[in-house]
């Protein structure tokens, strides 16, 4: 399979295959795993009873109250690999509320720390999620490379996938299949490229000082619990430097690339390269062309429609040619 992303041991017992991306494309994501009871991957970080298991230990409930947020961490870390959960997010009035699904080995690297994130950041009630994704390598947390999107779902009516590949070479963030945005590595990222073994999070918390509009809507807890649900917890890591590296070149396959750009094209609300208020000079790998125009100096999305696109939901499960 030249050309696709190939992990050696880590994709070894699967093959690619087709997700829908569209009314007629299809894009190539790794065959999903058996997944992994909580019990067999996982153990609980914070929150006590405000985590709970179900369906034999196979879905699991994150919940933040008025007491305290909650967690969970996978039990190993990993230098590399396929890491993804379907996720539930809470509905109705969810401003300042974060549920973040991501990478980390800050426990271990205090001041040198990597992490890959996906961070869903809740809303007022009849205003849609957002989903917010950054990358951090050797303790860069000075320098943020945050992309924000809105999804073309309602996020809390039903599961969504979401996924995260890491390999030596590139990072690629997916939903349900569909890739929003590749990181490769570059001589100009230097060490801040994520290079470390890290180990998987799933948290729910209170972000009420920056998370809606900079910090203008708060939680309100008389909404909550806020309950986050995860199943299909994936973990097909490495735990040798070695056994995760890319084979037969890194190129990601032209259809899934095109499916990706639509997506950035007519659902990315914010990306740090776009912003020249933060960034006067932009970031050494941010390669930006004449799609600028089509952002703010802040680095928001110029279309107000474009902002709010995702507004119009498709029913879960059906084709979305707005990709």
């Amino acid at each position: 399979m030249a050309g696709r992303f190939l992990l050696a041991v880590l994709l070894a017992s699967s093959s690619w295959v087709a997700a829908s991306a569209g009314a007629a494309d299809e894009v190539m994501v790794p065959r999903p795993a058996a997944a992994l009871t909580f019990g067999e991957g996982y153990t609980q970080l914070f929150g006590d009873s405000n985590l709970r298991l179900h369906g034999d230990g196979k879905r699991v409930h994150i919940s933040l109250d008025e007491r305290t947020g909650s967690g969970f961490a996978s039990q190993g870390a990993y230098l590399h690999g396929f890491f993804s959960a379907s996720i539930k997010l809470p509905s109705d009035y969810a401003a300042g509320v974060v549920v973040a699904f991501y990478m980390s080995n800050g426990d271990v690297y205090e001041k040198t720390h990597d992490e890959l994130d996906f961070e869903f950041l809740g809303n007022v009630k009849g205003k849609e999620w957002r989903v917010q994704t950054n990358v951090y390598g050797d303790g860069s947390t000075a320098v943020g490379r945050e992309e924000r999107y809105g999804l073309w779902f309602d996020p809390t009516q039903d599961f969504h996938r979401y996924a995260i590949l890491w390999t030596n070479r590139t990072i690629v963030f997916y939903v349900d299949g569909t890739p929003i945005r590749e990181v490769v590595r570059s001589e100009a990222m230097g060490a801040q490229f994520p290079s470390k073994p890290m180990s998987l999070y799933a948290t729910i918390w209170d972000g009420s000082s920056w998370a809606t509009s900079g910090g203008r809507y708060k939680v309100d807890y008389k909404y909550a619990p806020y309950v986050a649900e995860f199943t299909d917890l994936e973990l097909r890591g490495c735990d040798q430097p070695a056994a995760c590296e890319p084979e037969g070149g890194s190129a990601m396959p032209s259809r899934q690339r095109a499916a990706m750009e639509r997506v950035r094209a007519r659902h990315m609300t914010y990306g740090y390269c776009y912003d020249r208020a933060r960034y006067p000079a932009p970031l050494p790998e941010c390669r930006v062309g004449a799609e600028a125009a089509m952002y703010l100096p802040s680095g928001e999305a110029r279309s107000s429609d474009r902002r709010r696109h995702g507004k119009r939901h498709r029913r879960a499960g059906a084709a979305d040619s707005s990709l």
